[in-house]
């Protein structure tokens, strides 16, 4: 029988993330698992001895039968402990292939949404010492690189709050062991059994093949990952130093970076820095594939040019003369915004938008889209004098985000452009426009994926 998990072992899982606010709010993933369920009384005790409290959040997908039941079964557990108790549904169609990474994506979305409407800084999740062996296994298996063996984080920086993983050193029985000593039961997902999907028929093989060997034992496989992260941390902090010395940010969305620099560094270092600057530029959730980066890498190398119209990571890319531009590519454009005064969001995973009040000037139909190359064609023939003080290279212009309405296009914050205005838009250094006349608020390059970010770290 494994040892269960005390309020002091938990205390000393939390404390690497610290510090924390005064009376934290913590938000916890709880499916109504053993995992999850332990994790949210554990939580649920940290915060109060520290005059904070808890909520669980509770995501159905919707996928089977019975689901929607689940969640009422642990919305009264939790209840009964004076826990609060979220539910949150993800609707809309599902796609006939890749369900569970699609339920994954709309999980996170679900849960970071709700903490961003409800200032919570910190999501907790259940991962635990098998989930991370299993990680291992599973990105082996897809041929990953030391990053992708390093498995999860203990720490992922969101947009809107933190995702921590503080049990990714506990393993199952001892979370169980903990519920069975509250006499608390839990539900057992049958997914986690279905041997359609990876995880379940992975944990059956490696239930299988663990022996004294300890070929398959969760704790070493993790520890490998360990090492994998800690090496991972050194690469990355390599990097950060490198994008230092030879990367340049424009608020615009657009990058240059020393051709020298970059192709005279060791290759694994200029390959991740490669791939943060596409990921930032093209607004992705991770860099592309790495040979492809390796092909662009050495194309560089060799000194041949890229042509203007080369593509990757939704970027275009060019040398010129003794630097590489990298500029958001015109195809997938992010679809048309309604103007909601007071919505704030995160525009083509590059920008972060706070739409205003409504202008007085503006027709209707007024919304967020992609500047177009017949937008600037109209600016320049409204405003001469601005078209000849383009602060920009041309190709960054497309994509700036713009509003626009049934007449055309309307405002450019960072032309400081605004139709039938004769005076530019003035702006302060935090990308806050002063008045409204533009209808927006704030524009400002924020991506999804910076190019130096927190970093990994391990459990």
């Amino acid at each position: 029988m494994a040892a269960p998990i005390t309020a002091e072992t938990f205390r000393r899982l939390m404390a690497p993330f610290e510090p924390f606010e005064t009376k934290p709010h913590l938000a916890v993933g709880v499916s109504g698992g053993g995992d999850s369920m332990a994790l949210a009384l554990l939580g649920d005790a940290w915060a109060r001895a520290r005059g904070g409290r808890v909520t669980a959040l509770g995501v159905d997908h919707g996928l089977r039968p019975g689901s929607a039941a689940e969640t009422d079964q642990v919305a009264g557990w939790l209840a009964a402990r004076g826990i609060a108790y979220q539910r949150l549904a993800w609707v809309g169609p599902k796609p006939d292939t890749g369900i569970q990474d699609a339920a994954r994506q709309a999980r996170y979305r679900l849960l970071e949404d709700w903490c961003r409407r409800n200032d919570v800084l910190h999501l907790l999740i259940a991962h635990t010492i098998e989930d991370q062996a299993e990680t291992l296994v599973i990105r082996l298996g897809r041929g990953s690189g030391p990053d992708g063996l390093a498995a999860m984080s203990a720490v992922r920086e969101l947009d809107h709050c933190r995702l921590l993983r503080p049990l990714l050193g506990i393993g199952r029985a001892a979370l169980r062991q903990h519920l069975d000593n509250l006499g608390q039961p839990w539900i057992e997902d049958p997914s986690n059994a279905d041997p359609r999907f990876a995880r379940p028929k992975l944990r059956r093989q490696m239930a299988g093949e663990r022996g004294d060997d300890g070929l398959a034992d969760p704790a070493k496989l993790a520890e490998s990952a360990r090492r994998y992260g800690l090496a991972r941390i050194v690469l990355e902090r390599e990097t950060d130093r490198l994008l230092a010395r030879t990367c340049r940010f424009d608020g615009a969305g657009f990058a240059s970076v020393e051709l020298a620099g970059l192709t005279g560094a060791m290759e694994d270092l200029a390959v991740r820095a490669l791939g943060r600057v596409l990921s930032a530029v093209g607004g992705l959730a991770f860099p592309p594939r790495r040979a492809r980066v390796e092909r662009l890498l050495g194309e560089l190398a060799a000194g041949g040019d890229a042509a203007p119209g080369f593509t990757l990571g939704r970027c275009q890319i060019a040398v010129a003369g003794r630097r590489i531009d990298f500029f958001r590519e015109r195809r997938n454009a992010p679809e048309w915004v309604v103007h909601l005064p007071g919505e704030r969001l995160a525009w083509d995973r590059r920008f972060e938008v706070a739409f205003g009040q409504r202008p007085e000037t503006a027709g209707p139909g007024l919304g967020l889209r992609a500047l177009a190359p017949d937008d600037w064609q109209t600016i320049q023939d409204e405003r001469p004098a601005l078209a000849e003080a383009r602060p920009m290279p041309l190709a960054a212009l497309w994509g700036l985000p713009a509003l626009a309405d049934d007449h055309g296009i309307f405002a450019v914050p960072h032309l400081k452009y605004v139709r039938d205005n004769g005076s530019p838009v003035e702006d302060d250094p935090a990308g806050r426009e002063k008045g409204s006349a533009s209808g927006l608020n704030l524009v400002r390059f924020r991506p999804a994926t910076a190019a130096s970010a927190a970093g990994f770290q391990v459990a």
